[in-house]
């Protein structure tokens, strides 16, 4: 079996300073790939992943990166090609939430729901498009990677608060887009985590949604890190799989479609 199977591959992961960028930029340096990764103001949280990734002898980078902002997502392209030379897994998991019940619509206003929608749903589409040339430039007979991380809140209604589901849906069905727009040089899949506990963002869930997610996930558990970052390397990995969405949250049946 072979345990490297990224070795000579470079990695993006954006929001990689927070804990599910963290975990899965760890993987992806355990399975053999130097990763660079984003990080908004959270320094230290950036220089925490790095020291994982250089734990397992692989190079890494950290770039200061506002996906909402074009000229932002330039200046972190060119770092790219400066400081990796090439990039052949892009992971979107930066995103934005905050906690607002679903039926307090005075409380989510047009501004809120376009922080979250621009950081959640824009931003990926961007650094897909600004990374499109490098993604595709990879050697003969290998493909290139985007993973998308959605929400199993994109699926069934639920999750911190509206404006967060949709971005989620969208980001699902920009998934299947970007399968298909790319083909046949990049594949593009997506991991739908539901609540993920021991998280910063799981902490902007509202008490009593998260306690029901709790109750009503068949395992008994909830989503883990880990398995959110082990889905991200089985798609990396592959070579025939495109266009797909896998949820992990501890089987929620309002997600079992």
């Amino acid at each position: 079996m072979n345990t490297q199977p990224l070795l000579g591959r470079t990695a993006l992961v954006t929001g990689g300073s927070g804990d599910i960028g963290s975990g899965i930029a760890t993987l992806l340096a355990s399975a053999g790939a130097d990763v660079a990764i984003t990080y908004m103001g959270h320094t230290a949280g950036a220089d925490a992943t790095l020291e994982a990734v250089a734990g397992h002898g692989r190079k890494g980078i950290a770039i200061q990166l506002d996906q909402r902002d074009p000229a932002s997502i330039d200046a972190c392209v060119q770092k790219m090609a400066d400081g990796m030379g090439a990039l052949d897994i892009l992971v979107n998991n930066a995103a934005w939430n905050i906690g607002i019940a679903f039926p307090d619509l005075e409380a989510l206003n047009g501004e809120i729901w376009d922080q979250v929608s621009e950081t959640n749903l824009r931003g990926p589409y961007l650094l897909a498009r600004a990374f499109a040339t490098m993604l595709k430039s990879n050697e003969a007979g290998r493909i290139g990677h985007i993973v998308n991380i959605a929400s199993a809140a994109g699926i069934a209604p639920g999750g911190s608060s509206i404006a967060y589901a949709a971005s989620k849906a969208g980001l699902i069905h920009l998934t299947h887009c970007l399968a298909v727009a790319m083909a046949p040089d990049v594949a593009v899949n997506c991991v739908a985590p539901g609540l993920v506990e021991d998280t910063r963002m799981a902490q902007r869930v509202p008490d009593d949604m998260a306690q029901l997610i709790r109750q009503e996930a068949v395992l008994g558990r909830v989503g883990q890190i880990e398995d959110v970052a082990a889905q991200v390397l089985t798609f990396v990995a592959s070579t025939s799989i495109s266009g797909q969405v896998m949820t992990v949250d501890g089987g929620m049946p309002v997600a079992m479609r």
